[in-house]
């Protein structure tokens, strides 16, 4: 397996085809949502949809299972890498390594799961010129993003697989190379701003914003309803849960956690496509009274294979038998990630599957909407870098390289693609907007105060 027989596959599907948009006839994107919904707090349902209704780009971040649909009656070339499966423009970010300095790299693997490379691709591009229209930055700069995204994957590609497979799996993107990386005083001023405000996001600075000392209970977490509430423990035996987590982490990591034990612990609502699953805040003390935050997530069936109709995780060669989906999300994170955090683990509960990370350790990212024309074409071409990282450590990777060659044409359909599918993700968000205005879906929860 070598580039020439990624070369070959372009006789079967020419790079040029790549700017088809193929969708599948019977599209329901707001029947998509709902059907999400169906497993997901009721309570929240409101909130989620108000966060999708924010913007077409905020419905395309929670829109990743319409997306799996649409590509999966779309063009595939054939080559098929570990992906982050939901890898737009909003998902990467600097985080602390265990050395205490930052990386930037993918920061979800919800979705994450073996697919066809151009599916990560294609998303990544989409978000690209989707971010630049809803930022104000207009259709040409969205273009030339979405480009600029494509074109970074392909060259970073070509580099990595022009060294050993151990240097491709050593590689990193920590805040000295993207200083280096990252030319202009405009650039330089954005990332170094970026990196200040992740700096400052630590464990100890979200103990001041969500933690309070009581008389009678020590640390706790304030309740700041709706998005973060105690909940009934009676019955739950969360010490317990925490004991079977340990089972799971880091040695030296379960080694270090046999000394702290659980505090408190809330319901915490995040993100956007998240919101509605579980998700919780694990407040731990330790033996000298010192405090951790954990965030504990649901993890539910990829939508790669729930919508996309892919095989499942253990089903693919590279893959392995995993025991949930909170080990799928944790195992595909340690490939994908150049540095990842050293508190991942799984446990199931209640029939549920959860993964467990660090909360806020030194996390950040961009602000998109202060980055200026020059500045998100940049932003666009790093993150295509970053993701050719994350696909390079997968063995079919070569295929791809060879695939994709050194011209333009790969880059230019995707691109083309790109401003296609996004004015399809527009009328998908009207779409939403209307179904929820018109108060008719109980699965889309509660809203007010739509535009």
């Amino acid at each position: 397996m070598d580039q020439s027989d990624g070369r070959a596959l372009r006789k079967d599907t020419p790079r040029s085809r790549h700017a088809e948009l193929l969708l599948p006839a019977d599209r329901d994107p707001v029947g998509v949502i709902c059907r999400q919904n169906e497993s997901r707090l009721p309570e929240l349902l409101g909130i989620r949809t108000q966060r999708l209704a924010e913007s077409p780009f905020s419905y395309y971040r929670g829109a990743a299972a319409q997306m799996a649909i649409d590509l999966a009656a779309g063009t595939t070339t054939g080559p098929v890498v570990l992906s982050s499966a939901d890898a737009h423009v909003g998902n990467f970010g600097f985080f602390a390594s265990r050395e205490r300095s930052l990386v930037f790299d993918l920061n979800d693997f919800d979705e994450a799961e073996f697919a066809p490379f151009e599916w990560d691709v294609k998303r990544l591009a989409a978000s690209a010129f989707l971010s630049a229209q809803v930022h104000g930055l207009g259709d040409d700069v969205g273009r030339s993003a979405a480009f600029a995204a494509v074109r970074g994957y392909q060259d970073r590609l070509a580099a990595l697989m022009a060294v050993t497979a151990l240097d491709r799996f050593y590689a990193i993107v920590d805040s000295d190379t993207m200083l280096k990386a990252i030319s202009g005083k405009g650039h330089r001023k954005a990332t170094t701003k970026a990196m200040k405000k992740a700096r400052s996001r630590t464990g100890e600075k979200a103990l001041q914003k969500f933690a309070t000392e009581t008389s009678s209970s020590g640390l706790r977490i304030v309740d700041q309803p709706p998005l973060t509430r105690h909940f009934d423990e009676q019955g739950i035996d969360v010490a317990g849960i925490f004991a079977e987590y340990r089972q799971t982490a880091r040695t030296d990591v379960a080694v270090l956690l046999r000394q702290y034990g659980v505090a408190d612990s809330v319901l915490r609502v995040v993100g956007v496509g998240s919101v509605g699953t579980r998700c919780f805040l694990v407040l731990l003390t330790g033996p000298d009274g010192e405090s951790l935050l954990l965030q504990v997530k649901e993890a539910q069936e990829s939508v790669v294979s729930a919508f996309g109709g892919l095989p499942k995780f253990s089903s693919h060669p590279e893959g392995r038998r995993l025991s949930s989906e909170g080990e799928r999300v944790v195992r595909s994170q340690l490939v994908l990630q150049s540095v990842s955090d050293p508190f991942l683990g799984w446990t199931t509960y209640g029939g549920r599957d959860y993964y467990w990370r660090q909360f806020r350790d030194m996390k950040g990212s961009y602000d998109l909407a202060e980055l200026d024309a020059t500045q998100f074409d940049g932003y666009s071409r790093l993150c295509g870098e970053v993701l050719a990282r994350a696909h390079s450590q997968s063995p079919q990777a070569r295929l791809v390289d060879g695939y994709l060659g050194t011209s333009d044409s790969f880059a230019t359909a995707v691109a083309a693609w790109a401003e296609k599918y996004a004015e399809v993700v527009t009328a998908d968000h009207a779409l939403l907007v209307e179904a929820a205005k018109s108060g008719k879906e109980p699965l889309l929860g509660e809203v007010t105060d739509l535009a």
